[in-house]
């Protein structure tokens, strides 16, 4: 089973990275662009065998170890 997982910074925290991006896009001519936030998708693939599982065991990842869930948010589909 395969689990992608998107991590975002929360709304509200400041994205540096983000703003780097927009910054160059408009140096690039791309003037309308006005916000930029940068995340990560990780892809995993699971041994377990059926869904309920397969995300329970991967929402336990991210509350660990994938996303700080302080400042980040995240989602997960399981295909």
């Amino acid at each position: 089973m395969k689990a992608r997982v998107h991590v975002m910074l929360k709304d509200g925290v400041l994205d540096p990275q983000g703003e780097a991006v927009r910054h160059a896009l408009g140096t690039l001519g791309f003037s309308g662009v006005e916000v930029v936030r940068q995340g990560k998708v990780i892809e995993l693939d699971l041994a377990a065998k059926d869904r309920a599982s397969a995300e329970a065991e991967v929402k336990a990842m991210c509350e660990k170890l994938l996303a700080n869930t302080v400042i980040e948010k995240y989602t997960v589909e399981i295909a």
